[in-house]
């Protein structure tokens, strides 16, 4: 049984796409990463759920950023697929599976433009702080 099999039950899948959206947007702020932006990307691939994109002020920040996205996902139970382009810490993306995660430095991010291409459903960041609060408040 795949694990796209498993999330068969539309809202249950989007729960989880939430949870990890907060798992995710909370760990590149934990590594202060700047202008986070998160877009639904649903109507636009069958691949992933979600595109999220920040930024990274110095190589060795987006090589932090990057691994502990990946480190946290796994650790709350998500699916942390790969990193890839690291190396120079210019840019790089996770694979969070529902989720792709790129991280750039501000030059490249601009020359990129990968909010044109992924752009069209962005995803409030409020909201997610919102559920995020009200859960540690139960």
């Amino acid at each position: 049984e795949t694990e796209y099999n498993r999330n068969t039950d539309s809202q249950e899948k989007l729960m989880d796409i939430r949870k990890l959206q907060r798992i995710i947007v909370n760990a590149l702020e934990d590594v202060k990463a700047k202008d986070i932006q998160v877009f639904n990307t649903t109507k636009q691939t069958a691949l992933f759920d979600r595109v999220i994109i920040a930024s990274a002020n110095s190589n060795r920040q987006a090589r932090a950023l990057g691994h502990h996205v990946f480190c946290e996902v796994k650790e709350n139970g998500g699916e942390a697929v790969a990193i890839e382009g690291l190396e120079t810490g210019e840019w790089g993306l996770v694979d969070c599976g529902n989720v792709i995660v790129h991280i750039l430095q501000p030059a490249l991010r601009a020359y990129y433009n990968l909010e044109e291409l992924w752009g069209a459903h962005p995803v409030k960041l409020k909201m997610l702080e919102k559920q995020s609060e009200d859960s540690e408040e139960e």
